[in-house]
């Protein structure tokens, strides 16, 4: 029996401002920067890079290596996306 699996890609299930919430809530509870790029960036990838850089004035590129793993971007800069995004950060108590 031959079977076929494909690679799991979050990107796929990103496709409201209320999933994309949910994801970067349950990422912010573990409190990993590493993770919280990375889903960023998974976030950026489901919405089109391309229009995200429109929307932010970032380019392409710079918005690649900005969620890469291990980078240290602004905060500005990721607030910059995540506005592009429809979401807002909210701290509570």
């Amino acid at each position: 029996m031959n079977k076929n699996l494909t690679t799991f890609d979050v990107a796929h299930y990103l496709d409201s401002k209320e999933m994309i919430a949910e994801y970067l809530s349950q990422v912010l509870s573990d409190g990993d920067m590493d993770e919280l790029l990375l889903a960023i960036g998974n976030i950026a990838k489901a919405k089109g890079t391309t229009q995200i850089a429109k929307d932010t004035g970032l380019g392409r590129e710079s918005l690649y290596k900005t969620f890469a793993k291990g980078s240290k971007p602004k905060f500005e800069t990721v607030m910059k996306v995540l506005n592009s995004f429809g979401v807002k950060l909210q701290a509570t108590v």
